[in-house]
């Protein structure tokens, strides 16, 4: 059984989780190797203006794992974690990436409005995307 606070961690580790796997549409300046912008059908018909679910990290599958390659999926992160602020849900998101030989870290740090602090990590992020 989980304690109320284990409830609410878990609440925004899922939330975020969601925000970072779901695949967003790609924008129309993003470069892309085919002519599919993929995203989740649901942003078609948003609620609010240019209101977007999930994160652009799919977008980083055919790429070769470089410290490059992970300040974009720090970026693509941060961008997938925006709405928690602007929804101001959160006070502060932090994302970090180690990168080793084909293996990308992720550690994201939210600090809930009541100071309290909920990290997630991504073990592995790198097999999660390349196996989209």
């Amino acid at each position: 059984m989980l304690l109320e606070g284990e409830l609410t961690d878990a609440a925004w580790q899922r939330a975020a989780v969601i925000s970072l796997l779901t695949w967003r549409r790609a924008g129309a300046d993003d470069v892309l190797d085919d002519a599919e912008r993929f995203g989740w059908w649901g942003d078609s018909f948003p609620s609010q203006a240019d209101d977007q679910i999930g994160s652009r990290l799919w977008q980083l599958r055919r790429r070769k794992l470089t410290a490059e390659t992970a300040r974009d999926a720090e970026a693509f992160a941060r961008e997938a974690l925006a709405w928690m602020l602007a929804d101001g849900r959160v006070t502060t998101v932090t994302v970090t990436t180690s990168r080793g030989v084909d293996r990308l870290e992720m550690r994201v740090g939210l600090t809930l409005r009541d100071g309290h602090a909920v990290d997630v990590e991504l073990e592995n992020l790198w097999l999660v995307i390349n196996a989209i």
